[in-house]
């Protein structure tokens, strides 16, 4: 199923989740290379949970520098061969020639991976958080997408920043890269987080309104550990409304809590958003499942067995 499936018949009323969606919505999970053998086990695990909701497609991060190369490497290719899910594999631009770069894709075609994550990537901590482009790598990541194209057919999906990144000088140039990269090839753009629905919706109309045509997938977090979420918000350009923290104070150690206000934020949120006509959700799991699956079930998307062949 794509991502590009048509919006919803109908809507929720106000403050009331559907016992079941009027169509099915496309989900797609993505998760994070594992550091230690207890992180593995917890990673597959969180697999082994989700996989049953038949996601679009599972995506695994890559490391600042390409610092996780081998373990995002090693990951993908096991969900493709451990499970019937499409693993999709983030690539990025930092600390590596296009030659490199190139055989990276080409293993990964190799080894029956057909979707690529392309992203310009964040510098490693040594170069003082500024990005420079490797000089004989690809300079950004419309030059990746276009790059990847020439060596086979892959699916591309790639970034969006409802609120813009932070690099970007103003909104408009921000789009105009975004464009870029879908006109480079780009098959799909899958968003940085966000909290307020307004954010999205206005990012998605002026992408329809500069011509990109490609599906605008929202990118989903649910929050639970909010110290967490306030760094990494810093570090992408996304704002931490004020009411959300208002909604966490005085929980730093109630867990329980913390995770019963996350589900419902998440929640409310992927539900107002399937009011606007969204039909494709991607969650960053955190490579923790319970929440994930929470957030599907709650949105209609329950577990099916999978396909038989014949």
């Amino acid at each position: 199923m794509s991502p590009d499936a048509g919006p919803l018949s109908a809507a929720a009323p106000s403050g009331e989740f559907p016992a079941r969606a009027p169509s099915r919505l496309v989900v797609s999970f993505e998760f994070s290379p594992p550091r230690s053998e207890a992180m593995t086990q917890t990673l597959w695990s969180s697999i082994e949970r989700l996989a049953p909701l038949r996601p679009a497609f599972m995506s695994v991060t890559y490391g600042a520098g390409g610092s996780t190369r081998q373990r995002t490497h090693e990951t993908v290719v096991r969900i493709r061969r451990e499970t019937d899910i499409e693993p999709a594999a983030h690539l990025t631009c930092v600390a590596a020639s296009r030659g490199e770069i190139d055989d990276i894709a080409r293993a990964y075609w190799d080894a029956g991976i057909r979707h690529i994550v392309a992203l310009r990537g964040d510098p490693p901590k040594e170069s003082g958080g500024k990005y420079v482009a490797h000089p004989g790598g690809y300079a950004n990541a419309a030059a990746l997408v276009a790059g990847l194209k020439r060596i086979a057919d892959f699916q591309i999906s790639v970034a969006g920043y409802p609120e813009r990144h932070p690099d970007s000088i103003d909104d408009k140039a921000d789009l105009e890269n975004l464009k870029n990269k879908v006109d480079a090839g780009a098959d799909r753009c899958i968003t940085q987080f966000f909290f307020e629905v307004e954010d999205f919706l206005r990012f998605r109309d002026r992408a329809a309104a500069a011509g990109i045509a490609v599906p605008i997938v929202p990118g989903i977090m649910p929050v639970s550990n909010f110290a967490g979420i306030q760094r990494m918000a810093g570090l992408c350009g996304a704002k931490v409304p004020a009411w959300l923290a208002a909604l966490f104070d005085g929980l730093d150690d109630d867990v329980e809590t913390r995770r019963m206000i996350a589900a419902t934020v998440a929640g409310d949120l992927c539900r107002k958003l399937q009011s606007e006509g969204v039909s494709a959700f991607h969650f960053y799991t955190l490579n923790r499942a319970d929440l994930t699956f929470a957030l599907c079930h709650l949105l209609g998307v329950r577990p099916t067995a999978p396909a038989r062949a014949g």
